[in-house]
């Protein structure tokens, strides 16, 4: 099964990655100027040094003194003959090196056991079963980062910045990032009942999603009219860039005039990929990224492509995160490309997996690097201000119904603030989206219910309200409502020779 195009921004679930969260990741030795930097890392001096040389740990486990190996050694001893209750010693070992990495305070560096890690090599490669949604951890809570576009819960409505908190009624605090999302992935058809924060939100949300395959697409191209492309990345994954420019080659052939590059809600990936589509349009020789390991020292990744002689516009939003920030900061910065949308997430770090290290199949995926624009600005927590900022409707962000009772006249919720919004943005006007069922609400939902072939009752029920949300799906869905985008199409009208 797979899932193509941009879904919707309000009512979307994603595939959850087992790499759960947001990353630029050095998977593979393949630029110089980032395996020299990494070899100096490991220990080595081999300026194409595999990353996963066992040298640098090596070098590492010789600095711990007798006395800390002691008091590891004793600890475990400890636990495995003393504690209450019995302990497998993987529980142990794993336990000691989350502890370690806990320590660094970094919700990027995550340790993977071995089910963890081969799902983590899926993610970034093929397909993967989910519901979809890229999270970090922030103050012990796992909170949505981006949802990536074309999941099997299209009506589910995960939003970035959501908290979940619990799944299938299991809390999710005290565990790691993993292991919370080992808890919301699971096999293709079983459920996932979500409790969701969100903020402005009065109560938790319940949300019911059904795990599904899903392959990865991640490159969707299209000609609008005026021979303007759009290509739409979703993540930057193993053959995202070999598509990119198949994608891209096709629309030249076919007349291209200009260039929209949509990594809205794209939450990043594979370094070597963004570079690689970057490439595609800065000039030969000129910087991508600069890197800058921990001792300040910078190495840039240069363009060994060229440019175009049409423009490019970059659509970002809060989700475009890391990989994606790379994009954008490289054609801002380095082709003069407009950025157009909401400022990006702002995560301006790499990561590298440490696999061979461990020896057992498990994995080690830590920051090691950051990363600036090639003007050398770092946007961590900070993000990539747009050149034209374009915000969303407000319907494209609204809260999906809970359904947990009929909404009537005379009663105030934050359900019925939502149905309110959703029935004005569908046509069906209310005098007020502030959450008080008035009179006039109690009429558009009559109007609504004779529209959809509904009992006309002018009370929401479960039917009501997910004809309701079906309606608001489709006019998200509608381009012609997508304010950022045809910002773009009218600021590559503007640069176009004709």
């Amino acid at each position: 099964m797979q899932f193509k195009g941009r879904t919707v921004l309000a009512f979307v679930l994603l595939g959850m990655l087992a790499s759960s969260i947001i990353t630029v990741v050095l998977m593979s030795p393949g630029n110089p100027a980032l395996s020299s930097a990494l070899a100096s890392i490991l220990g080595t001096s081999n300026k194409q040094a595999d990353m996963n040389s066992t040298s640098g740990a090596n070098a590492a486990a010789a600095k711990i003194s007798d006395k800390d190996m002691s008091k590891i050694a004793t600890t475990y001893q400890l636990i495995s003959q003393s504690y209450l209750n019995k302990v497998e010693n993987d529980t142990i070992i794993n336990g000691a090196i989350n502890g370690m990495l806990a320590a660094l305070d970094d919700p990027f560096t995550s340790y993977m056991d071995q089910k963890e890690a081969k799902e983590f090599d899926e993610s970034i490669s093929s397909s993967f079963q989910g519901i979809g949604a890229e999270v970090t951890m922030e103050n012990g809570k796992v909170k949505v980062v981006s949802p990536i576009k074309g999941s099997p819960a299209e009506k589910a409505g995960i939003h970035s910045e959501d908290i979940i908190i619990s799944v299938n009624g299991e809390k999710l605090d005290g565990l790691t990032l993993n292991q919370a999302v080992m808890k919301i992935r699971g096999a293709k058809g079983t459920q996932a009942k979500l409790e969701i924060i969100r903020a402005g939100v009065g109560d938790p949300i319940q949300l019911t999603i059904v795990r599904a395959d899903i392959d990865v697409e991640t490159v969707h191209a299209t000609m609008l009219d005026g021979n303007i492309g759009k290509i739409e990345i979703t993540q930057f994954s193993t053959n995202t860039g070999d598509h990119f420019i198949k994608e891209l080659t096709d629309l030249e052939s076919k007349g291209l005039k200009g260039l929209i590059i949509d990594v809205r809600n794209d939450p990043g990936g594979l370094l070597n990929v963004v570079v690689e589509i970057c490439s595609q349009f800065v000039s030969k020789g000129k910087p991508i990224v600069l890197v800058e390991d921990r001792n300040g020292k910078q190495e840039p990744t240069v363009s060994k492509g060229s440019s175009k002689d049409y423009p490019v516009v970059v659509l970002t939003n809060k989700g475009s995160a890391s990989a994606s920030e790379i994009l954008a900061g490289a054609l801002q910065e380095s082709v003069g490309s407009k950025v157009i949308g909401e400022t990006t997430y702002g995560k301006g770090t790499v990561q590298v997996t440490f696999a061979k290290e461990l020896g057992d199949g498990s994995n080690i995926k830590m920051t090691v690097f950051k990363w600036l624009t090639p003007k050398g600005n770092w946007i961590h927590k900070k993000g990539i201000t747009p050149d034209i900022t374009v915000e969303q409707p407000d319907f494209f962000k609204v809260t999906p119904l809970t359904k947990k009772a009929d909404l009537k006249i005379n009663t105030s919720s934050d359900d019925v603030s939502s149905a309110q919004m959703m029935l004005n943005a569908t046509g069906y006007r209310t005098d007020r989206s502030d959450g008080y069922y008035s009179e006039q609400t109690e009429a558009a939902v009559k109007k609504f219910q004779q529209a959809v072939q509904l009992p006309v009752t002018g009370i929401i029920d479960s039917a009501t309200a997910d004809k309701l949300e079906q309606a608001v799906i489709k006019e998200i869905k509608d381009p012609s409502n997508d304010l950022q985008l045809k910002a773009a199409i009218e600021e590559l009208n503007k640069q176009i020779v004709r």
